[in-house]
């Protein structure tokens, strides 16, 4: 049972940044405001010639369809009075494999939460001292994430592009994610500049809610143990 006690401690723990890494991913894939924030700091519609509107039209086509609420990502848009659709094959494939990146991302979020549970049950079940036992797990979950984001975050931070084109190595079976700043929009949309954004800002996220897991946890953990 201890053994047992052990590992169930162990999962909890290394579940905390898989649960916030997941989670953090999810909801910048969702949100509008970083595609318009990102828009207009890295003045976009001078790079592709489309109105903000039009930007935005796309954003949330590509929103709509990383969460299945739509079951294509070609947009039509307007530029210059004349309307196209935006994406060209090429495009369209990459954003086939990045939407299946993203469901095993909400996929892996939605396992590790049940595993969560299921580990917070099992102990509340057989452990006399199961809020401790918790309350340290996410405190050494929260210190694993912080070590595990600072490490990464620094990589970014002094060599961001071999990251990230180590990532796309790992992440697709193909070079379709290598595009044409010259001719495909959806590099001139997403270039460089706006995934070191969302990177930083995704590590910046982590961070914090490692410091306010492992805050709170920690100062019940101090609560005397007849109170706690």
């Amino acid at each position: 049972m201890k053994i047992a006690r052990r590992i169930i401690f162990g999962i909890l723990v290394c579940c905390v940044p898989l649960l916030l890494v997941t989670s953090t991913l999810r909801w910048e894939v969702s949100s509008i405001r970083l595609y318009e924030y990102d828009f207009d700091t890295y003045n976009i519609s001078d790079a592709t010639g489309l109105e903000k509107d039009e930007l935005l039209k796309v954003a949330h086509q590509l929103i709509d369809y990383f969460n299945s609420l739509a079951t294509t990502s070609q947009v039509t848009v307007e530029k210059n009075g004349d309307t196209f659709d935006i994406f060209n094959e090429k495009e369209l494939t990459h954003l086939a494999d990045v939407k299946d990146l993203i469901q095993l991302d909400c996929y892996v979020q939605m396992i590790v939460f049940g595993v969560i549970i299921v580990s917070i049950a099992v102990i509340l079940a057989f452990s006399r001292r199961h809020w401790r036992t918790i309350l340290r797990s996410f405190f050494y979950g929260s210190i694993l994430t912080l070590v595990l984001a600072g490490i990464i975050a620094l990589w970014a931070i002094f060599g961001f592009d071999q990251l990230f084109i180590l990532f796309h190595k790992l992440s697709f079976a193909n070079l379709l994610w290598i595009l044409d700043p010259a001719t495909d929009y959806l590099i001139m949309m997403f270039p460089a500049e706006f995934f070191y954004h969302a990177t930083m800002l995704a590590f910046g996220a982590v961070i914090g809610e490692s410091v306010v897991i492992g805050g709170v946890s920690l100062g019940l953990l101090k609560i005397p143990r007849s109170n706690a």
